[in-house]
């Protein structure tokens, strides 16, 4: 019996990882998407798979709690949580050290 996987997305490094599984996470707990968060595609657009703007508040707040940061007002927009690779590139802007 031969099992094969396919993967979303190849991280690049253990941080991104860490980034992606958590966004992930964030995602299957709070966006109820009507596809699996575990393996949707890092560029599939969440709005046109369930995510509503009641949802998207969710997973900005748990978003803010997983990585203990604020979003400004300034990313406070559906672009930045339209896809798991806008959400990286912003959780990785706001967690980047100085």
């Amino acid at each position: 019996m031969e099992l094969s996987f396919r993967f979303a997305t190849r991280p690049t490094n253990s941080y991104q990882m860490t980034i992606d599984d958590s966004i992930r996470k964030v995602l299957k707990d709070h966006a109820n998407l009507s596809v699996d968060a575990l393996t949707v595609a890092e560029d599939a657009d969440l709005y046109k798979n369930g995510m509503t703007s009641q949802t998207g508040v969710n997973v900005m707040l748990a978003l803010e709690g997983a990585f203990d940061f604020e979003f400004p007002d300034t990313m406070l927009n559906r672009s930045v949580f339209q896809t798991i690779a806008n959400i990286r590139a912003a959780v990785q802007k706001l967690t980047e050290k100085n």
